[in-house]
């Protein structure tokens, strides 16, 4: 029996005895570096010493071995070293032809196999594209990426973004195509092509698209800033327009659909008058789009209001009459209020509100106060002089005091007395004659004759109603004597027996509280032929809400806020009238929807004051919450530092303890950091810092180190270059690193940003394994994997070309065995630049590891026959 080997166009035939058992295995070989670059050097290690056998590529005899001696052909001889002592086979310059299959066959004992992958580095990698001026939503971007080398893969990138395939993103040809259809100005790039194989990697340069898009997101902005854009006569204003475009689009002007004789993105409107009032538009055309866009703002200018005063229109007030107040004003009104007493008025079933005219219909004798109006427009506010309404009423039924007899001879007093505004005019008569006119009679000295009925008129001359009593008046001579002294007898014991005291207002419920019905007693002790009312010492009178009780209590269906007062009730009868102490009547209200002041807009670390307050009585405890929590129980709270976690809602809560009546109002506070910056930076890609700035136009300077960017030195640097409130970098570098700070300011005030530390991501770069190359068995070994990075790679380690990591991280330690022998390759990858490197180092077992036992008979070097 024999083994049968080609060598070219010959054949070795190696005799051997016994049976072959060898098996097939690829764990006994391995190289030292694979892939591997064309032109490079590699070396086939063995984990067992071969004594009888062969190294064969695709079946092709290299070496062949035989106990002490090797024979290598001459096709490979001068390329090929064989290490007899270790059985190991290096190729020297190899090509890509020595791509393939080696195998190493111990004869009777093992054949072991290894694909070997030799490699065209990357090289010359460029980037194409068909077209870089195109228009968003028209246009198709295709790329085409071409190198050199040997199995390229290729990934493409925007920017520090992957580019991949979906949507409308397509990658054909072996992905060295990219098509991009319908572009947006998102996909401006820059593009590249990152092309990699098994042994090097190349980055195309950077490719940058002009697209052109636009006008979009067109809005005018209008300065100063005013509510509605109502502005006073005489303002000077100016519009800005601004649109989204590339390149920037012209602009036209026009109002109410009429073009102005004005271009460019501002207009000017100086001393303002109200002709100037119209619908403003700014056109906008971008010539390469050949796209048309508009924005559009209603601008008011208004007079603002001048005179105001209140008018009475008709008659006076009469009780339970119409009544009409005007509010008179110079100058276009947008709304008008009205105010009685201090108290904002609406409208209800007795108050009617219409344009500028107040109607009170019926009126009551609540209606008497102090009454302004104020007129708003768009620009100004005024508020009249108070005018003064007294309710006219009466007169109500009148009353006479004095005696109902008396002597001859004798003067009397007769008083007339009748509840009246204004105060009534008074008429006495006597059988149909005029005797007095005033309140007192005084009478003549009587005479027998002068018996009969005495008669008062109380006649109010506003509103033109009387009220009349009668007293019968009896006189006696002086044989009457005896009758006279026991009817006045009579009289003075009735007087004394019968006398008014003890006169009180009681009130008959717990609170006086807005809405609620209330009542008030007057409580006499004497016999009372009727009770008055009186309110701040004026009459009072029954209204819809206010009524009586056979006089002796006043009911409120129900209180309103302005039944506070001073009450007193007068109790009368024939021979006297007693008014009881004034009882002060507190209507407790609200509170009513609390006024807030305080920011709705504000800076970071700048402080922030909150004032409340509501109408009510009492006075209403107040508290603020801060987006539900509870932060103070006072009227006023300040922020001395604001941070940008302070954005929400401040809710002011007036709560009145005696009507359980709570009531809120919130302001909504944005807290905005003042500048602020967001980056992606990746080495050798284009990255930009942004400076955030809101409230105020301002200038940006830039500062790195504390060190101002010089702009006049940027403009000729194609390194980096300021636009507006940008900072291009094209591109950044690792030399970009630093503290940057961006400082904002006008005539008024300076803001310079936190520092912002840029650290540019990059590498990884010189992937290095330390560690021993070989090592005893039993020892222990580690093995260290760095790379230049920014951040830190991520760290795997593979064992002999097996595909499963064998562990995570930048050390491996292991414990030297016989299976320890072989390629440790370390692969680093950076998780921003998504850059991944390979290194591998080649590890061997040193001394007495292996014994060699054959399962069949020893091959003889003696029974060796070459046959050439």
């Amino acid at each position: 029996m024999g083994f049968n080997i080609s060598l070219g166009t010959n054949l070795f035939f190696l005799p051997f005895l016994g049976p072959v058992c060898s098996q097939t295995t690829s764990s006994l070989i391995y190289a030292s570096e694979n892939p591997i670059p064309v032109g490079s050097n590699v070396t086939f290690f063995s984990s067992k010493s071969v004594t009888q056998g062969a190294w064969l590529f695709n079946n092709s005899l290299i070496v062949i071995i035989i106990p002490g001696n090797s024979i290598i052909p001459s096709i490979w001889s001068s390329r090929v070293t064989f290490d007899s002592n270790t059985s190991s086979l290096s190729i020297r310059s190899l090509t890509l032809s020595d791509s393939g299959l080696y195998t190493l066959e111990a004869i009777n004992l093992f054949s072991a196999q290894l694909t070997l992958s030799v490699q065209v580095p990357i090289s010359n990698v460029t980037l194409m594209a068909k077209a870089t001026n195109l228009v968003e939503f028209n246009d198709t971007a295709v790329f085409t990426c071409l190198s050199n080398g040997s199995v390229p893969s290729y990934v493409w990138l925007n920017g520090s973004s992957q580019v991949t395939a979906g949507g409308n993103v397509y990658l054909s040809n072996g992905n060295t195509t990219l098509t991009i259809v319908n572009v947006t100005r998102y996909d401006e790039g820059p593009f590249t092509c990152n092309v990699s194989n098994g042994v090097s990697y190349e980055v195309s340069p950077s490719v940058l698209l002009n697209i052109s898009y636009g006008p979009s997101n067109t809005m005018i902005d209008i300065k100063p800033t005013s509510l509605n854009h109502a502005y006073r006569t005489g303002s000077n204003i100016t519009l800005n327009c601004s649109a989204e475009s590339s390149p920037p689009a012209t602009i036209m002007w026009m109002i109410n659909n009429v073009y102005l004789n004005q271009s460019g993105p501002q207009l000017q409107l100086l001393d303002v008058a109200p002709n100037n009032s119209g619908n403003y538009t700014c056109l906008f055309y971008n010539s390469v789009t050949l796209r048309f866009s508009s924005a559009s703002e209603i601008v008011w200018i208004v007079d603002p209001l001048a005179a105001i005063v209140v008018n009475q229109i008709g008659g006076p007030a009469i009780l339970n009459k119409s009544f009409t107040l005007n509010c008179n004003v110079s100058g276009t009104v947008d709304s008008i209020q009205w105010w009685r007493n201090g108290l904002l008025m609406s409208s209800n079933s007795t108050t009617i509100l219409s344009k500028n005219t107040l109607i009170l219909n019926p009126v009551q004798l609540s209606d008497s106060g102090n009454y302004t109006c104020q007129a708003i427009n768009a620009v100004s506010m005024v508020t009249s002089s108070p005018y003064t309404v007294q309710v006219n009423y009466g007169p109500e039924m009148a009353t006479i005091m004095g005696p109902n007899a008396a002597t001859t001879g004798d003067n009397i007093n007769l008083t007339c007395y009748a509840s009246s505004y204004p105060s009534s005019i008074y008429t006495w008569y006597f059988n149909g004659s005029v005797v007095a006119n005033t309140p007192l009679y005084v009478t003549p000295p009587l005479t027998t004759n002068m018996t009969g009925i005495y008669t008062c008129v109380a006649y109010n001359n506003i509103t033109g109603l009387n009220s009349t009593a009668n007293q019968m008046l009896t006189v006696v001579g002086k044989t009457g004597m005896v009758i006279l002294m026991s009817l006045l007898i009579t009289q003075i014991s009735a007087f004394f027996l019968g006398r008014i005291t003890d006169v009180e207002v009681i009130p008959l419920d717990m609170s006086a509280i807005e809405g609620f019905p209330y009542n008030l007693k007057c409580s006499v002790t004497g016999p009372v032929d009727r009770v008055y009312w009186l309110l701040n010492n004026q009459s009072l009178l029954a209204d819809n809400s206010t009524g009586f009780v056979m006089n002796k209590t006043i009911f409120f269906t129900p209180l309103e806020r302005n039944d506070t007062g001073s009450y007193q009730c007068m109790a009368m009868n024939a021979a006297e009238n007693v008014t009881s102490p004034p009882y002060m009547l507190v209507v407790n209200f609200g509170p009513e929807t609390p006024i807030t002041e305080g920011p709705e807009l504000a800076e970071t670390g700048k402080p922030a004051i909150f004032n409340c307050s509501a109408l009510s009585v009492p006075p209403s405890e107040i508290s603020w919450w801060f987006n539900d929590t509870l932060i103070t129980n006072t009227s006023m709270f300040m922020i001395n530092e604001l941070s940008l976690n302070m954005t929400g809602n401040y809710t002011c809560m007036a709560y009145n303890t005696v009507t359980g009546i709570n009531s809120t109002n919130t302001v909504m506070l944005t807290v905005i950091a003042t500048i602020k910056t967001h980056t992606v930076p990746l080495s050798s890609s284009n990255f930009t810092l942004i400076c955030e700035v809101t409230g105020f136009d301002y200038t940006i300077q830039w500062l790195k180190d504390n060190q101002t960017l010089n702009t006049t030195t940027s403009a000729n640097n194609t390194h980096y270059y300021i636009e507006d409130n940008k900072l291009h970098f094209t591109p950044v570098t690792i030399s970009d690193d630093g503290m940057y700070q961006c400082v904002a300011s006008n005539t008024l005030t300076q803001v310079q940003s936190p520092p912002y530390n840029l650290l540019v991501n990059y590498g990884p770069l010189n992937v290095t394994i330390a560690g021993p190359d070989s090592a005893a068995l039993g020892s222990i070994v580690s093995l260290t994997c760095s790379a230049v990075s920014m951040p830190n790679c991520e760290f795997q380690w593979y064992f002999a070309g097996y595909s499963v990591a064998m562990k995570m991280g930048p050390v491996t330690t292991f414990s030297v065995h016989n299976n320890s022998e072989g390629n440790y390759t370390c692969q680093a990858r950076n998780p921003v630049t998504n850059i991944t490197l390979y290194k591998t180092k080649v590890f061997t077992v040193t001394g007495d590891l292996y014994r060699i036992f054959f399962a069949c008979h020893f091959v003889k070097c003696d029974d060796l026959t070459v046959q050439i």
